[in-house]
């Protein structure tokens, strides 16, 4: 029958996430020898048509292009993955949602009239089904890896599913928030990035995207006592994930 054939895409975004799948150097070697990379511009000129085994997708949708493009890219792939915060919450360049886009547009641009792009920045599920979603910005290595050999073996990936926290407690991490004070989003925050902020100190960015069932308000409860402003809460919360659901409210209901 052939080898399986994966195509990976790119929309708005800083391309992060498929140099996480470069990084991967060596098991990168391995997958490509049981695989056949039909779309890769970010490694290889090799472009070819569809239809295609897995397609996985880095980016947000922002223009009218883009979305005829991902309806192009979901009708030719037997299974379609997003990978990364602005393919599974819209990205950074969610950012924009919260503001008059005109407005921007002219603090921004010499000749706005020329800038053609949709209201919001979304992620790819408000336009197609999506068979899975990797969250993270950027991606890990090793949950991209898993989720390709799950997605061609036709079984689930064994992804992380729990809050930051606990992977501080795994990692014998003392809790930034408890020894020192500092704000914190891991109790809210989906694990996934191998505990990189807390380990050195620092409090968690919410790289990750909302966990299942986070409790923002409750947490920006505990924020506050530790002092922060209503404005700081809110700008915590507007970072990477800004267009996920859950941090998007709660930014909102401090705005």
């Amino acid at each position: 029958m052939g080898a399986p054939r994966i195509a990976i895409w790119k929309f708005a975004s800083c391309d992060g996430c498929q140099l996480s799948l470069l990084d991967c150097e060596e098991a990168l070697l391995e997958l490509a020898g049981a695989v056949r990379i039909s779309h890769f511009l970010e490694a290889s000129s090799r472009v070819e048509a569809g239809p295609y085994d897995l397609s996985l997708v880095e980016g947000s949708i922002t223009t009218a292009q883009d979305a005829v493009r991902i309806r192009e890219i979901r009708a030719a792939s037997a299974r379609l993955v997003t990978i990364g915060a602005c393919a599974t919450a819209g990205g950074i360049q969610a950012l924009r949602d919260t503001r008059d886009l005109d407005a921007l547009k002219r603090s921004v641009y010499p000749d706005p009239a020329l800038i053609e792009v949709l209201e919001r920045s979304t992620p790819v599920s408000d336009h197609v089904a999506v068979d899975a979603e990797l969250r993270g910005c950027p991606v890990s290595r090793r949950d991209l890896l898993e989720l390709v050999a799950a997605s061609l073996a036709g079984r689930r990936p064994d992804l992380p599913d729990v809050a930051q926290c606990a992977e501080c407690k795994r990692a014998g991490t003392v809790c930034v928030m408890v020894a020192t004070g500092t704000p914190c989003l891991g109790p809210v925050t989906r694990a996934g990035c191998g505990n990189l902020c807390p380990r050195i100190g620092r409090g968690c960015y919410g790289c990750f995207g909302p966990v299942e069932g986070a409790n923002c308000a409750a947490m920006s409860a505990q924020l506050r006592d530790l002092g922060m402003t209503a404005g700081e809460i809110m700008a915590l919360y507007r970072g990477f994930n800004a267009g996920a659901q859950p941090f998007a409210e709660e930014a909102a209901r401090h705005e």
